[in-house]
């Protein structure tokens, strides 16, 4: 009876033994499918220099091309009207509109010229009808500390933060929407004359000096505070850069030639596309459900409206594929959009031992309940496998504008390059900012490195069409006219 009891006992042993064997080889083989998929990411998300370079070279004959013709590249290329950047001299009450990917905003800011410059500045946050009412409200709110001279006209900047066919400083035609945004109807017209409109039917006394971009009022904040500005860049829901050009290399420019020389290029640089990107099948699949497939490619590689999504893509398959948070696939994560990049950054910016900000966030956004912490480092690696990748091209797509102007090779009077960055994802995101400007470093070598600095401008598409719109003024140019 004894040996029997005995034998008994062992076999529930035995057996209890084998069902942790399994548990055991099931969780491994979940974790080599995890890491499978992980290795395969890192391989095809990979930017080594090399690549990069490609990258940067293509962006180079791409802009020349966008430069030669209106259809001639994926980079639109498009002539601003804006020949001259603020000075510091500016003086008045000027308004500017900032309507972007993420925000809809009105400001007022009271310029004194190079001893005050700036001296007070207001902002509202809240189409074309709904903007007028906020911007008569916001006027109606004025206080005693703005001044503007009797019998004159309030003057706007304008920042619209999409692609446009100017066709002067105060005027342009809507291409297309970007970023998620879809308003029909107002494709292929004048977006200045439609909000001036708009103004007039609610009977305020204001008009649009200037319409710009959210790139190109980057590049004005910039250079209103640092005169060797030559670049800017947006690295936020969206993406794109501005820069400097002379007029004489912009074939398709057949207008009169400006007192400067030269002329703002807006590049569209988000619509950027070659076969050296590092794509992948999510990158692909993101692409092909989206509003605009086949366009905006670089913004979806390198923006805060896709970043995270991508990476939600990602962690769907390993749900999928190697169970990485249970059995069952958490029913949120299958929800397009619903992990943004602000999440991402957060997880990927904890530093606690347990990572708790990770397993908040999942909890939080996409209702997991409970991950081991091996599973909360796997989501941090992800993280930073997309945010690398987004930097690396973000840095080439600057070293293909500095090598277009000439500014990647040494020479003993070689200027001084500064390139203006705004944007959240540039502001908040430090792993992906650090990345782009230590990548970057290393394109141009330690001595060209040297000569080009890159600095960060806040609020760049609203204090920037400000003062635009007061470097444009009817009353200066009327001014100029009379002297």
């Amino acid at each position: 009876m004894r040996k029997a009891a005995v034998l008994a006992a062992a076999a529930v042993v035995a057996a209890a033994a084998a069902i942790v064997v399994r548990q055991r080889l099931r969780e491994a083989k979940r974790w080599a499918r995890a890491a499978a998929v992980l290795c395969d990411l890192q391989e095809r998300c990979a930017a080594p220099a090399a690549r990069l370079r490609m990258v940067a070279d293509a962006m180079d004959v791409e802009m020349r091309a966008g430069l030669a013709s209106e259809d001639g590249s994926k980079l639109k290329m498009l002539v601003t009207y804006v020949d001259s950047l603020p000075s510091g001299d500016e003086k008045g009450l000027f308004y500017a509109l900032d309507l972007g990917g993420t925000n809809f905003r009105v400001l007022r800011v009271q310029l004194g010229g190079k001893e005050q410059r700036v001296i007070k500045q207001e902002s509202v946050g809240e189409l074309f009808d709904f903007i007028a009412a906020a911007l008569t409200k916001f006027v109606a709110s004025e206080g005693v500390d703005y001044h503007l001279p009797e019998g004159t006209q309030r003057e706007l900047g304008f920042t619209f933060s999409f692609p446009v066919k100017q066709t002067s400083i105060s005027s342009g035609i809507l291409i297309k929407w970007t970023k998620n945004f879809a308003v029909d109807e107002m494709v292929g017209k004048d977006i200045v004359a439609e909000l001036n409109e708009a103004i007039k039917r609610k009977g305020l006394v204001m008009k649009v000096s200037a319409l710009v971009n959210d790139t190109v009022g980057t590049l004005a904040a910039g250079r209103y505070v640092d005169n060797d500005t030559i670049v800017a860049v947006i690295l936020g829901t969206g993406t794109n850069a501005a820069y400097i050009e002379h007029v004489h290399a912009i074939p398709k420019w057949h207008v009169h030639l400006p007192k400067s020389a030269d002329m703002i290029i807006n590049m569209e640089w988000g619509n950027f596309k070659s076969g050296h990107l590092p794509l992948t099948e999510f990158d692909q699949a993101l692409d092909a459900e989206s509003l605009n497939p086949g366009e905006q490619i670089y913004e979806k590689l390198t923006s805060g409206m896709y970043m995270g999504e991508i990476v939600r893509r990602i962690l769907l398959r390993m749900a999928q594929e190697a169970a990485l948070f249970g059995d069952h696939t958490p029913p949120k994560l299958e929800t397009p959009y619903i992990l943004k990049t602000f999440h991402m950054l957060m997880m990927h910016h904890d530093t606690s031992s347990d990572l708790k900000t990770v397993s908040l966030k999942l909890k939080e956004i996409l209702g997991i309940e409970s991950t081991s912490r091996k599973t909360r480092k796997l989501v941090v690696e992800v993280c930073e496998v997309v945010a690398r990748r987004g930097a690396r091209l973000a840095a080439a797509g600057i070293y293909g504008i500095l090598k277009k102007l000439d500014r990647v090779t040494c020479s003993a009077d070689k200027p001084r390059s500064v390139i203006a960055v705004d944007g959240g994802v540039y502001k908040y995101y430090t792993f992906f900012g650090q990345c782009m400007e230590s990548t970057l470093r290393d394109m141009l070598g330690e001595e060209v490195a040297s000569s080009i600095v890159i600095k960060p401008v806040d609020d760049g598409s609203g204090i920037g069409a400000a003062l635009l719109a007061a470097s444009y003024s009817q009353y200066l140019q009327d001014d100029e006219i009379l002297a």
